[in-house]
């Protein structure tokens, strides 16, 4: 295992993968919402408490897609897909498995970005980022309000959705739109400031698996680099 903290490669991992890893990067700091209220329905707040109270950790896959308004078309591109992991506060594994191998990992202390093809690891601070971005959704504490003002934002697509407005004044997206059907959120919608729009959708979604107690520590692989930032 090699440490360096500055290399090309990571220049190249970036253009290789950087539509997946933005996105995600969205989630943890600069998303905003790509939203469209309708009718009100006192469901969408009353499942997502119930949902963030009774949730300590989760499993499940998710499709990760970008769409574009052309000519009054939406145009869908850069499909993904993937596994999850979480328990709160801030442990995940986010797994891409297609069209790339790509690994996202945090143990609650780091983020560590690992590249298979290039077998080469970044490592970030998680920092208070998460507390006040769209992961802590999924992610974070289940003190939310104390960052977010939430209010429903009616139906659609067969879902209740809710609308997190981030309290901090800095911050650098707008809304959340978060889809919950049954207590259990099914989808998710951002906007970047360029007006690009992410969305995902959850599948197979389990609540409080087993999950082991070291089950989010990260292991470099072997002969990988290590980048960090």
């Amino acid at each position: 295992m090699t440490i360096q903290y500055d290399n090309k490669k990571n220049v190249q991992a970036d253009r290789r993968k950087g539509v997946r890893s933005r996105v995600f990067a969205k989630m943890l700091a600069i998303s905003t919402l790509a939203f469209a209220p309708l009718l009100a329905e006192a469901a969408a707040l009353e499942q997502f408490k119930s949902f963030v109270a009774s949730t300590k950790a989760a499993k499940g896959d998710f499709t990760q897609r970008q769409v574009k308004m052309m000519d009054g078309t939406a145009k869908v591109s850069n499909v993904s897909s993937g596994s999850f992991s979480f328990a709160r506060p801030g442990k995940f594994i986010w797994t891409y498995q297609k069209p790339y191998e790509q690994l996202l990992q945090a143990d609650g202390d780091k983020l560590y970005i690992f590249d298979k093809d290039l077998n080469q690891v970044t490592v970030k601070k998680l920092g208070d980022a998460l507390a006040s971005s769209p992961a802590a959704i999924l992610f974070g504490s289940n003190d939310l309000e104390k960052n977010f003002t939430l209010k429903e934002a009616g139906t659609k697509d067969g879902l209740e959705w809710l609308e997190a407005t981030p309290k901090a004044k800095d911050s650098t997206f707008e809304h959340i739109g978060i889809g919950l059907r049954n207590g259990v959120p099914q989808a998710m919608e951002l906007r970047d400031a360029f007006g690009q729009v992410s969305l995902l959708s959850f599948q197979h979604f389990e609540k409080n698996p087993s999950i082991p107690a070291n089950g989010f520590k990260f292991v470099v692989p072997k002969g990988a680099d290590v980048f960090n930032n």
